[in-house]
């Protein structure tokens, strides 16, 4: 019944869009210190099972830590190498896709899952729905607002205003039509689940994008 919900949650949030012509993209985000990529948040799976999520803010240069119990900030202060935040009591410190979280005299290793912080990146930026597929690499964003295909391992970005989506109940299946600028986008989104065809990694909706006259195949999730 997931992907049910998966695709009512999309259509009672874009009911009330319509299609018309793409728009500039404005979801790359710049990269942040100690991070190689044009991530802003990171997730990480630590040593001790646990799991954390981080999110660099470029406007004050601090990096907030989500922890189980609470949210904090920490400013940048000097390191002799890697990026490190600390505010005397908790610190952030990494190198690479590699970090320590420090709380008191407790340190825990961690390292950084990608596909997670991609997806934890887009939640973040207020995604309702993203999406991924393989051969080439590709991933879909869509919100209130817009539907983002990036393909071509991120080379090609095709930016939609959220066309009305067009629900069967019946079959769980969703559709989302648009075009602009001389490109055709059609995904259609299934409620059944789906496994990464790369990383293993199970989804709860099956999704096909064809963007002109070539067709993607992948998996997404629900994000809100």
């Amino acid at each position: 019944m997931a992907g049910v919900r998966i695709c009512a949650a999309c259509a009672v949030a874009l009911g009330g869009c319509t299609a018309t012509n793409p728009v500039a993209d404005p979801t790359t985000p710049k990269a942040s210190p100690g991070h190689a990529g044009q991530l802003r948040t990171f997730y990480y799976e630590c040593e001790d099972k646990s799991s954390m999520v981080v999110q660099y803010d470029p406007t004050v240069d601090e990096m907030v830590v989500f922890l189980p119990d609470k949210t904090v900030r920490l400013p940048h202060v000097r390191s002799g190498s890697g990026a490190r935040y600390s505010n005397g009591e908790i610190t952030y410190w990494n190198k690479g896709r590699e970090a320590l979280l420090q709380i008191g005299s407790v340190t825990t290793h961690c390292v950084e899952n990608r596909r997670r912080s991609v997806i934890e990146d887009a939640k973040l930026r207020s995604v309702d729905y993203w999406a991924t597929g393989n051969e080439p690499g590709w991933r879909l964003e869509l919100d209130a607002r817009n539907l983002r295909f990036i393909t071509n391992y991120g080379q090609d970005r095709y930016s939609f205003v959220a066309p009305k989506p067009q629900v069967d109940r019946a079959n769980r299946r969703t559709l989302y039509k648009s075009e602009g600028n001389g490109s055709t986008i059609m995904v259609q989104i299934d409620g059944k689940t789906c496994r990464d065809s790369m990383s293993g990694e199970g989804f709860e909706s099956t999704v096909i994008v064809t963007l002109n006259d070539k067709t993607y195949h992948g998996c997404g999730l629900a994000l809100h």
